[in-house]
């Protein structure tokens, strides 16, 4: 990682150290080569910049459309690198699926992970997290026309889609499995195509996810997202168990959530298509353990 450029917060010099230890390259390619570079130490995360897993698949919070990357966790992204002391164009995007997130962060792959990540116990066994940035409810995202499902215990003999690795896989199988059969994806664009197609019956993730894919241009009119929430998603950024920036970013977070940027950025790129639920937000992040 470079050092530490004029900003409204710095690292000090141990937390960059740290972090630069902790580094890696991005995802290796299909045939298991680090990008970036010949070893694993090379490109994102080497000393060179910032390297930041996102999601690449998911409208209004992280989409990659050719070399351009937006969305909500994009820009607090942005927000909290700057007050880092770095410079857009220091920043590495680099996938985050939701089954190699844990991954990413433990291996040195990414230095932080702003992918609507929630925080759980069972992940900071792992991972450690600052945050929250945002708290979303899981929900359910049908077609425009259904009037059958409205709501978890609704899913009686229907075809859910989620994704593999996901908080909400994990509720349905725990919470609302009998009776419904759970389709595993890679990825909610995935789990949204099925739904287009009729091959699902339902997508489950949170809120305001749901609210980004039925916004796209490609399935106006086609899809709603029934509007009950069952659980508290605390979006937090995921950090290498070992680090020393976990109070910079709640630093940043806070500044951003204080100056306005916080629902500049909500509107911004989820618009009119989603209200948050304001007696969660905006959240407090919780003190780094």
């Amino acid at each position: 990682m470079r050092g530490t450029r004029k900003a409204g917060l710095a690292l000090t010099a141990v937390a960059a150290l740290t972090l630069a230890a902790c580094s890696g390259g991005e995802p290796g390619t299909s045939d298991d080569e680090p990008a970036g570079g010949d070893s694993a130490t090379e490109g994102g995360g080497s000393g060179e910049g910032l390297t930041i897993g996102i999601k690449f698949d998911q409208p209004g919070l992280g989409l990659q459309e050719g070399s351009e990357y937006t969305g909500f966790d994009v820009d607090v992204a942005k927000y909290v690198a700057e007050k880092l002391g770095y410079a857009e164009e220091d920043i590495e995007f680099v996938e985050s699926v939701s089954s190699q997130r844990e991954t990413l962060l433990e291996n040195g792959s990414v230095d932080m992970i702003f992918a609507t990540y929630s925080i759980t116990d069972e992940r900071k066994e792992r991972v450690a997290f600052a945050g929250p940035y945002f708290v979303a409810g899981q929900d359910l995202l049908v077609a425009t026309d259904n009037s059958d499902i409205t709501g978890p215990d609704t899913l009686d003999g229907k075809v859910l889609c989620s994704v593999e690795g996901s908080t909400s896989a994990e509720r349905i199988r725990d919470e609302h499995s009998e009776g419904v059969e759970l389709y595993p994806a890679q990825t909610y664009s995935e789990c949204v195509e099925l739904l287009s197609a009729g091959t699902v019956d339902a997508v489950t993730t949170d809120d305001v996810i749901l609210a980004g894919y039925a916004a796209q241009d490609e399935y106006e009119g086609q899809f709603k997202v029934v509007g009950n929430p069952f659980s508290e998603e605390n979006y937090g950024v995921g950090l290498p168990q070992d680090n020393d920036v976990c109070e910079d970013v709640n630093a940043a977070i806070t500044e951003m959530i204080d100056d306005g940027t916080w629902e500049e950025l909500i509107a911004k790129n989820v618009g009119d298509n989603f209200s948050w639920n304001e007696e969660l937000n905006p959240p407090e992040p919780q003190p780094c353990a």
